[in-house]
Parts: structure tokens; C-alpha cells; sequence
């Protein structure tokens, strides 16, 4: 049996705020739990001058025991539900 341990994810967001608003989101979510996670500024600049910026949101989530693991989860990236029951 392989069981969906751990995962690292990334995000783009807009703001400050969208991070920090994300970032609530995810740990609310009873699918996993929230082991760490960060946002940080990033920007592009060309000839010194500002092309685009935004905040990288990291995020390190949880899904089971790895000595003692109790579910089998099955994550789809594409749209719609990410957590589907098998």
C-alpha cells in the first residue's frame, strides 16, 4: 500500500493580505494539517525599474502518520475536487 505522507506546495498570490488570507485558509482545512508554511516578496525588475511583484506563499501540509499512517488520500491537481475519496 502507498500512502500520501506529506507535501510542499507553492502559491503565487497578489498581496500581503491574499498571503495572509490564504494561509488561514489552508489551516482551517480538516483534509490535512498545516506543518509550516511562509509567504515572501518577489519581484522582477528590468533596468532597475519594477516590472511585476507578488508573494510567494509556501506551504508544508500533512495528511497522516508516516510510522502509523491510518488513510489513504489521493490528491488531483487539475480542477475541480482535490480530495477524492477511493
Amino acid at each position: 500500500m502507498i500512502y500520501l505522507v506529506k507535501t510542499t506546495e507553492q502559491y503565487r498570490v497578489d498581496s500581503e493580505q491574499e498571503a495572509k488570507d490564504f494561509i488561514e485558509e489552508q489551516k482551517k482545512n480538516n483534509n490535512y494539517t498545516v506543518d509550516k508554511y511562509s509567504s515572501e516578496y518577489k519581484c522582477t525588475k528590468v533596468k532597475g525599474e519594477l516590472v511585476d511583484e507578488w508573494y510567494r506563499v509556501s506551504i508544508v501540509k500533512s495528511f497522516t502518520s508516516e510510522k502509523e499512517p491510518d488513510c489513504n488520500i489521493s490528491i488531483n491537481y487539475g480542477s475541480g475536487n482535490a480530495f477524492e475519496e477511493e
